[in-house]
């Protein structure tokens, strides 16, 4: 029987390869057009603007970490997000980009106001003396 420490490291284990899988900006484009809907594989690579060869890596990978699914009708292959729990872990990563780079811009703000007070304060100056 598995211990409490070996199930959880099974789990950081799951939650890295997902991430890995995740790492990269076709793939990440691929699941943001397959939100959409199932979409033949021909039509995904022409929104991606990509290569085929570059797109079906990255379909492989997404695939082979149980991402994305696929069905073959007729010549034509479909994707389509197999579970959208992972759209939503998506757009939780998506509210936190967008709060820390408020909070980056709000910081930077800050700093611009302390650098034009200090180049426009006499005691600048004065200091240097």
């Amino acid at each position: 029987m598995r211990t409490l420490y070996e199930m959880h490291d099974a789990l950081r284990r799951f939650k890295a390869n997902l991430f890995q899988a995740l790492a990269h900006p076709t793939r990440l484009a691929i699941l943001e057009h397959l939100s959409e809907g199932e979409l033949s594989a021909g039509e995904l690579i022409g929104r991606l603007g990509v290569e085929q060869a570059n797109a079906s890596q990255h379909l492989a990978i997404l695939r082979s970490r149980f991402i994305v699914a696929n069905r073959k009708s007729g010549n034509q292959v479909f994707y389509s997000v197999r579970d959208p729990l992972i759209l939503e872990v998506l757009d939780t990563m998506r509210q936190y980009f967008h709060r820390h780079l408020a909070e980056s811009l709000v910081l930077l703000d800050e700093i611009k106001l302390n650098d034009t007070k200090e180049l426009t304060s006499p005691l600048v100056g004065e200091a240097a003396h």
